[in-house]
């Protein structure tokens, strides 16, 4: 096999391609690596593959499709499926939220989330809202905005300025007060506050367009809001008339055992980016979720045969990826995936903390079917021992984790069961002992 010519993503291109980590199927809970083996899925894919990998429904849903129209173009034109997809999106949404754009993935979705509220302010009157505020380790995809918006440096370091008029609220991560917690941390609410006694005593609240934040910050390493924290800036938010936006790209589809994490945490957010786990990551397809008073300004502000929002991709509700959608969306309901998600979390978190005790084990963090476990790094060396955990996860346990500097980050498939839950967290065990002693 030729690796020369693929540029890999978020990859060490040279460390990979002198021993490449192959999968060529999948199926259930495994992955099956080119030497033959079953490698359980510690991490949905890329948190993604929430229900199954190949699963039937969904399967036979993107063949019939492929078989009877493969594209068709969104801009002045329209397709069954895609009005269909969109109203199954919007019954699984939190109450209030049921106008949907489409888009192709995470990424495209926060730009677009990002551009509708610095629209809506501007055809509201009120263009003097420019600003974004974004968070501290927050990950919101890699367009311009995503990066600008987030808050991981390495994302960010080898592009240049961004966006302008872009400010960051504290991350709510305290390991000194809040290490080993069993869900939510007891301590750090009051970082929330951070958003109006600083930033917007800063900026001034009127120059603020949205705020976003990833309810659980996922690719950084799982970090959970303290209880209230999320309800404080939708506070906030309304109170200065700034939109929120919650990024549940990882979250959205039964990752805390509700469709959203807005509804695990009680807070209806303006606008929900979502995508992975939309599909089961069969086709790539995203979404933003937006209020429908939101939709409904865009709609009165101009006249009916004018476009309201210069926006839009070549692939947005694509044939495939909108069959993918409403199947998916059908199986979480048919075979209550959620509710299933909810009743193994507590298993999955007893599971998770007896690691605890494990050499360089410098902290565990839970919530659903979510675990970040934080390792000590090595002096000697720059974040690898995590990844020397990874590597031997695959080839020696048959287990597939994802790592994220000295942070291994775990988010099963939600049919995954007990007995697999406990093979998936003593083979990372025995990964840890054993990288210990090397």
């Amino acid at each position: 096999m030729n690796t020369e010519h693929f540029w890999m993503p978020f990859t060490a291109n040279r460390q990979f391609k002198q021993k490449p980590r192959l999968l060529e199927s999948a199926n259930g809970m495994h992955y099956t690596s080119s030497d033959g083996r079953k490698i359980l899925d510690g991490t949905a894919g890329l948190w993604c593959v929430n229900a199954v990998h190949n699963h039937p429904k969904i399967v036979a849903a993107i063949e019939k499709q492929a078989r009877t129209m493969d594209y068709a173009p969104c801009f002045q034109m329209g397709h069954p499926l895609a009005f269909e997809a969109a109203s199954k999106l919007a019954a699984m949404a939190p109450s209030g939220l049921n106008r949907v754009f489409f888009c192709n993935d995470g990424s495209e979705g926060v730009d677009t989330a990002l551009k509708i509220a610095l629209a809506y302010h501007k055809i509201r009157g009120d263009a003097g809202r420019y600003r974004l505020i974004g968070r501290e380790r927050g990950y919101h995809g890699v367009g311009f905005g995503g990066i600008s918006v987030g808050g991981i440096a390495g994302n960010r370091k080898q592009f240049g300025a961004a966006l302008a008029g872009v400010d960051h609220l504290p991350h709510p991560l305290n390991i000194e007060k809040n290490g080993f917690s069993k869900g939510l941390p007891e301590h750090g609410v009051e970082l929330a506050d951070a958003l109006e006694q600083r930033l917007l005593a800063l900026h001034d609240p009127s120059t603020v367009a949205a705020v976003i934040v990833e309810p659980i910050q996922g690719s950084t390493g799982v970090i959970l809001p303290p209880p209230g924290y999320l309800k404080k800036l939708r506070e906030t938010c309304s109170k200065y008339g700034i939109l929120l936006i919650f990024d549940e790209v990882i979250t959205g589809f039964g990752r805390l055992g509700s469709p959203f994490a807005a509804d695990y945490f009680g807070v209806v957010p303006d606008m929900i980016v979502c995508a992975k786990g939309l599909t089961n990551a069969a086709v790539p397809m995203g979404a933003v979720i937006a209020s429908e008073s939101i939709y409904n300004t865009f709609m009165q502000a101009s006249p009916e045969n004018q476009i309201e929002l210069f926006h839009g991709y070549t692939y947005s509700a694509h044939p495939l990826a909108c069959a993918a959608a409403i199947a998916t969306l059908d199986v979480y309901v048919e075979e209550n995936l959620f509710d299933r998600a909810a009743k193994l979390s507590d298993f999955f978190e007893q599971s998770a903390h007896q690691l605890r005790d494990l050499p360089n084990v410098k902290d565990i963090r839970n919530l659903g079917l979510v675990c970040g476990i934080e390792l000590h790094g090595q002096s000697h060396k720059t974040c690898t021992r995590a990844y020397e955990i990874f590597e031997k996860c695959f080839w020696e346990k048959d287990v597939l984790i994802r790592t994220t500097g000295d942070i291994i980050a775990l988010s099963p498939p939600l049919i995954i069961n007990e007995e697999q839950i406990a093979q998936l967290f003593g083979r990372i065990g025995e990964a840890i002992q054993e990288q210990a002693k090397s």
